[in-house]
């Protein structure tokens, strides 16, 4: 009976592992609309393509696969919000994608910032992956800024670097802006909690991977920070009146399977408001 009972439980487990692989195939496309409530065709929007957490030692998808996905999307920035890989080895890895994107010939261009597992690369592994990102276009933002005009309108691209690893400087990230609509990339979202100083109309994030092992709950999140313990970990969310959007990423970490979880590709059409609010100084 034991025996039995035993080849029983492996074949059960068996299943659940082979369903929890399928689940990083079956990939969700959300598109999010932003001030969209008062907005009208007269009011300037931007498109963007948000890629998070590809994590690319465990990813279910090609970049031919990617790409069929997205090459029939208006896109007019791609934002790439952190943990592409964490091993020197992988980096070959990532050209590939990062080809298909620049096939998409997003208007204003690609931003990226870096997150956690991009920093356990060290060093000169660290600089490679950099720059990879930008000879393929990329501009790599690590607590600075950069300025596009989307109809005339100016929009603040702000990259904060990643908060879980206290690479996180806001004084510098806004160092020098300008006023106009402020747009932040980041890869841990918990930085909102410390943004009461610095405005932004809205901020894309990843980090989370949406539990990624959620059964009943993705309990193991709760050393990941004030929000995980409130739990948001996925999806549109408000801060001081300001929204914030939560990837559950591309890729998988730890293990390639996921359970009440799906990898997400994002398309976020934000209305630009129609007042710029001036960004309130650190004291």
């Amino acid at each position: 009976m034991k025996i039995l009972f035993f080849i029983v439980l492996a074949i059960i487990t068996f299943y659940f592992i082979i369903k929890a692989y399928k689940n990083t195939k079956d990939i969700i496309i959300h598109k999010i609309k932003i001030n969209n409530e008062v907005s009208n065709g007269h009011i300037p929007k931007i498109n963007i393509l948000q890629l998070s957490d590809l994590h690319l030692e465990n990813i279910s998808i090609s970049p031919t696969e990617l790409f069929e996905k997205l090459k029939d999307e208006p896109i007019d920035l791609i934002a790439l919000t952190g943990d592409f890989l964490d091993r020197k080895r992988t980096i070959p890895k990532l050209v590939p994608y990062l080809k298909i994107l620049n096939q998409l010939n997003a208007r204003y261009g690609i931003y990226a910032v870096l997150g956690n597992h991009d920093y356990v690369l060290r060093n000169q592994n660290l600089q490679l992956l950099i720059e990879t990102l930008e000879e393929y276009n990329c501009k790599v933002l690590q607590n600075e800024n950069d300025m596009i005009f989307v109809q005339g309108k100016p929009v603040n691209i702000i990259g904060i670097d990643d908060f879980s690893t206290k690479r996180s400087n806001l004084a510098a990230s806004y160092n020098g802006i300008k006023s106009g609509i402020n747009l932040v990339l980041t890869h841990d979202p918990n930085i909102v909690l410390h943004m009461d100083k610095y405005h932004f109309d809205y901020l894309l994030a990843g980090h989370f991977h949406g539990g990624q092992i959620c059964y009943p709950k993705a309990y193991h999140l709760v050393k990941m920070g004030q929000l995980a313990r409130m739990n948001i970990v996925k999806g549109l969310h408000i801060q001081g009146g300001k929204s914030f959007y939560i990837s559950e990423g591309l890729g998988q970490t730890g293990v390639n399977i996921r359970v009440g979880s799906r990898p997400e590709i994002t398309f976020h059409e934000f209305s630009l408001p129609g007042s710029v609010k001036k960004v309130v100084e650190a004291i």
